[in-house]
Formats: structure tokens, sequence, C-alpha cells
């Protein structure tokens, strides 16, 4: 068995204090980091490549192919293949897709795929049901982190949990972030923890979604000064065990 840390963060276009957001992701020490609102535009190559060197990562795939979401490992992770999506666009409103990765790590193999949906609830419906698709076609375990743009009782989230389980709600520490970064002991009932906006959360629309065949071992949403400091949502860590290959 082969553990996996899993952070998701949409880092608010790097508009807000960078140095707190390579503090923030240096300390959480992430197998894989899924970003959202990632350089997308001018040099996103090169822009994503030094955020990556930034946060002591390897810059994978992402970016205007697959519209902000970018994907980057730590060197233990091995990537096999890279590939985007990009769902259709509705005029007046943003563009967005998704980022995939197939890895390798240890004795274990997984895809990651990060995506950031709509605002608007009938486009993001639309997404979310093309997504899942894309997801049926992957040969392997599937990891999805992505800001869903929606609370855990819309039906986004019953359409992508029709084939993911919510790390969120399956952790034996799941449930909101306490002083000092550690979760409720398991058996509590509380919800996990809110992660938008940074400065008063008060909705969960960032997620980490898994394969049933992966055990979830840990959850937490990181609310530190340093998180609010760097962007206008707060990070998910979800720690996973991967099943043998």
């Amino acid at each position: 068995m082969t553990s996996l840390r899993v952070v998701t963060y949409n880092v608010h276009g790097l508009r807000d204090d960078r140095g707190a957001l390579v503090e923030v992701v240096r300390d959480l020490e992430p197998d894989v980091l899924v970003v959202q609102e990632a350089p997308r535009r001018l040099r996103w190559r090169t822009r994503n490549a030094h955020l990556a060197h930034d946060l002591g990562l390897v810059y994978v795939t992402g970016g205007a192919d697959s519209l902000g979401n970018v994907i980057m490992t730590a060197l233990r992770v091995r990537t096999l293949e890279t590939w985007a999506l990009r769902y259709p666009l509705v005029p007046g409103r943003h563009m967005r897709g998704a980022a995939f990765a197939r890895c390798q790590v240890a004795e274990g193999s997984f895809v990651v795929v990060g995506s950031h949906l709509s605002i608007n609830a009938a486009e993001r419906s639309a997404q979310a049901h093309q997504l899942t698709k894309a997801l049926a076609d992957i040969d392997g375990p599937v990891i999805l982190a992505a800001d869903l743009n929606e609370s855990p009782d819309g039906p986004v989230w019953r359409v992508l949990g029709e084939r993911l389980v919510d790390a969120g709600h399956t952790s034996p520490g799941g449930g909101p972030t306490v002083p000092g970064g550690d979760t409720f002991p398991a058996g509590d009932t509380f919800p996990a923890g809110d992660t938008f906006p940074a400065g008063t959360p008060d909705r969960r629309i960032d997620a980490v979604l898994v394969d049933p065949r992966i055990t979830v071992t840990g959850y937490r949403v990181v609310d530190l000064a340093a998180a609010r400091r760097a962007s206008d949502h707060l990070p998910v860590v979800a720690d996973l065990t991967l099943p043998a290959a």
C-alpha cells in the first residue's frame, strides 16, 4: 500500500500574497498539488514552472490548454501521461476545462484530475456531466481535486458522487480544522470545513473526490493566517492510501 498527500488550492490568479502561498504549500509538503486559477495566458508555461519551483515541486501539466488548472508533483511521483479537456464555451462566460495526469508513486498508480467549474448552475451541471463521462473512460484509480463552485448539497456533487467518494466525509479525522492544524477525532459529526471565502469561510466549494478503491486516512482544510493572505480560497489536504497495483 502506498501513501499519497494531495492538496487542492484555488490561488486566485496569484493576485494575493505570493510569499504566504509559498509558505503554506511548502509546509503542507504535498505529493500532488492541484491548482485552480493558475497562469493561463502570457508566458503561462514559464510562470507555472517558476511557481512550481518556488513551491518546491515539479510542474507537470496545465495552464492555457486546461484553462488555468495545473498539476504539480513532488519528485517521488513519476508522471506517465498528461492530457486536457475543455468544456464547451458559453458566450459571455469564462471558458473552463480540466487537467489530467497519469502518475505512479512506489507501487501505486493513479490518475489525478484538476478542474474548476462554472459559477452558473446550468453550465456547471453540464460541465459535471461531461467531466463524469471523461472519468468513466479512465483506467485505474482516479483522484479529482476541484473548485466545484457549489456546496455539497448541490447536484454537481451528486453527479460526481456516482463514481467518486467525497474525501471530506470518509476520513477518520474528517472535519473542520482546529487550532494547530489538526482535525476533530473520528466519530464527531461536524461537517468538513468550509473553504471560501478565505477571510470568513462559510461555503465548502473546494473538494477532493476519490475512487472508492482509495482509502482516505486524513482530511483537513488549512485555515491559518498565512492561508488567508495567500488566496481567497483555503487549501484542502487529503491523505490517501492507494490500492496495490
